[in-house]
């Protein structure tokens, strides 16, 4: 069974950091991980990707510079370390895995991933 579970999330204030975790157990590490967010009221959005060996990224340009996504396929976890956080960065965040050997042409398209996580929410206040 093929599980991806995000942690890291929480309450910060404006200015502040958090790393986000996503473990995935009963699957490859060799595939492509996304991160997603969902803000209330929002459509869900790509935040950051990383190919397998961490050679091809992708950022929304509403991140670049404060965001940095990295993996540790040992681990077969992917992270997202989030700095200068903004109370427009408040989402659940999802991380997402696609198939193996596959790059994606658009890796902020949500169907080139196969498997997503439950989500964990972030919050930043001003």
């Amino acid at each position: 069974q093929v599980q991806l579970v995000e942690s890291g999330g929480g309450s910060v204030q404006a200015g502040g950091s958090l790393r986000l975790s996503c473990k995935v157990s009963g699957y490859t590490s060799r595939n492509y991980r996304g991160w997603f967010r969902r803000a209330p009221g929002k459509e869900r959005e790509a935040v950051a990707g990383i190919s397998t060996f961490g050679t091809s990224t992708y950022y929304a340009d509403s991140v670049k510079g404060r965001f940095t996504v990295s993996r540790d396929n040992a681990e077969n976890t992917v992270y997202l370390q989030m700095n200068s956080l903004k109370p427009e960065d408040t989402a659940m965040y999802y991380c997402a895995a696609a198939r193996p050997n596959y790059l994606p042409p658009y890796p902020g398209n949500p169907s080139d991933y196969t498997y997503w996580g439950q989500g964990t929410q972030v919050t930043v206040s001003s």
